[in-house]
């Protein structure tokens, strides 16, 4: 059974499909980064710029230390964190050889790269904790008053701003370019199979047009619509049509005119023929009293004689095949004898052997099964060598008759023409070329067919005629 994607409507459906999906998952993909940065880059922007400001107005003592200052208290570092905390946030504080860890947050939270960044300006970066992500700012401090000169305190922050507002609104976000997604989809889909339909329509009635042309409706034309590729295909197929139905108007009549001929030149040719037969005999007795050179001729005459009349009995006989006037008059048979009259006729007796069961019977057209048999086995004795062997057997799908002689066998270049009329496997012999395809007409008008295959001697020919 064909599988439906194999086909070109499966084909076209599954690329309209995977062009729909691609450019889909593309701009939602490509949408969805777009609002990502977007949303975060604001979020940082406003988180930097909060941690900024609150940085600028720090009055905590810390670093070099001036007259009349003390060292930070852990109640002011306290207050800085505060300050800087965002909401659901975190601040962890590094000064000096003092660590500020704050609730959940330590330093160990904080990646080696931004440890390094944040000792010479601020820096950000996105950091995944606990399944949820963060932005962590890093950013040394700097003192300015009460000198108006900016000196490095030794302190630096670290700012866990939380993004789960962020989070959740690209996870809304993600619902709706799924659902656009899979409408596009759909519609590709309908697309798809709407264009494949109106595309593969015509495509099938040319098919169909094709197939009745093949099945020898040659006058199958099809409607040509519109102006596109598909119709300057159907106008080529009415054009090549008819340019065919033309051409096998002219052969048929060729082929007919040629068979007429053929059969009224046979049959003009019989009735000389047979005056010419008539005398045969009286011919013949005359060639012995003869001189020698006159005898030769006489006896040349004589042959050739034999020869034609033997070729117009097979024109005529294969005139009635074209004509389609050969009948059958079937009767039954004892096979052994209708195989040793045969022989016995024709004087080949004592130059074949036969192994046919005796009081083998089975339905035959007599005459043609007789053609049959001896267009076999004197090809045989023309073109072989002894011993010659006829068998017969019955089989349950009919009679198998086989002919078989010891000779030099029929080139393999050559066994799939032997049955061509007036071919000629060659050069020797006297045969027209027209007795094995006039035994396989024989045969296949009993329904039957002749094979022919090589043998170590020889060659064998196997005729299979069924049951009447």
């Amino acid at each position: 059974m064909k599988r439906a994607y194999t086909g070109l409507r499966g084909r076209l459906v599954i690329t309209f499909t995977l062009i729909a999906v691609t450019a889909s998952t593309l701009v939602a993909g490509i949408g969805y980064e777009l609002v990502k940065r977007r949303v975060i880059s604001l979020a940082e922007q406003v988180a930097v710029s909060d941690v900024r400001d609150t940085l600028e107005g720090i009055r905590v003592p810390i670093g070099a230390l001036w007259p009349g200052d003390s060292p930070p208290t852990d109640t002011q570092i306290s207050t800085l964190q505060k300050s800087l905390r965002m909401r659901n946030g975190g601040v962890v504080v590094s000064y000096e050889d003092y660590l500020y860890p704050d609730g959940d947050f330590s330093m160990s939270d904080v990646p080696h790269a931004l440890k390094i960044g944040a000792s010479r300006r601020m820096v950000t970066e996105l950091q995944e904790i606990d399944g949820k992500m963060w932005l962590l700012i890093g950013t040394p401090v700097w003192r300015i008053e009460p000198y108006s000169i900016a000196q490095p305190t030794g302190m630096s922050v670290f700012v866990f701003v939380p993004l789960a507002e962020e989070e959740q609104l690209l996870t809304d976000l993600r619902r709706p370019l799924a659902t656009a997604g899979i409408i596009m989809l759909i519609i590709a889909l309908a697309v798809a199979l709407l264009s494949a339909r109106r595309v593969l329509l015509p495509v099938r009635r040319l098919g169909s047009a094709a197939r009745a042309l093949g099945a020898g409706h040659l006058d199958t034309r099809l409607p040509v619509h519109g102006q596109d590729e598909l119709a300057e295909l159907t106008a080529t197929f009415n054009d090549t049509a008819a340019a065919l139905e033309r051409s096998v108007s002219e052969l048929r009549s060729l082929e007919a005119m040629s068979r007429r001929f053929v059969a009224d030149v046979s049959h003009e040719l019989r009735t000389p023929l047979t005056a010419m037969t008539a005398v045969t005999d009286m011919l013949s007795e005359e060639a012995e009293r003869l001189p020698r050179e006159p005898a030769a001729a006489v006896r040349l005459v004589l042959r050739e004689i034999g020869r034609l009349r033997t070729l117009v009995e097979q024109l005529i006989e294969a005139s009635r095949f074209d004509s389609g006037t050969a009948t059958l008059h079937v009767d039954t048979v004892n096979v052994a004898d209708a195989i040793g009259d045969c022989l016995e006729l024709r004087g080949w007796s004592e130059q074949v052997e036969v192994n046919v069961p005796q009081g083998l019977a089975f339905s035959v057209d007599p005459l043609r099964f007789d053609v049959i048999l001896a267009n076999l086995v004197g090809n045989a004795l023309r073109h072989g060598e002894p011993p010659v062997v006829v068998t017969a057997r019955s089989t349950p799908n009919g009679l198998e008759v086989k002919v078989r002689d010891h000779g030099k066998g029929i080139p393999a270049t050559a066994l799939a023409h032997v049955f061509d009329r007036f071919y000629k496997a060659g050069a020797r012999g006297d045969g027209s070329g027209l007795g094995l395809s006039i035994a396989r007409a024989n045969a296949r008008l009993h329904g039957g067919t002749i094979s022919v295959r090589r043998q170590e001697p020889g060659t064998l020919f196997t005729v299979w005629l069924p049951p009447a």
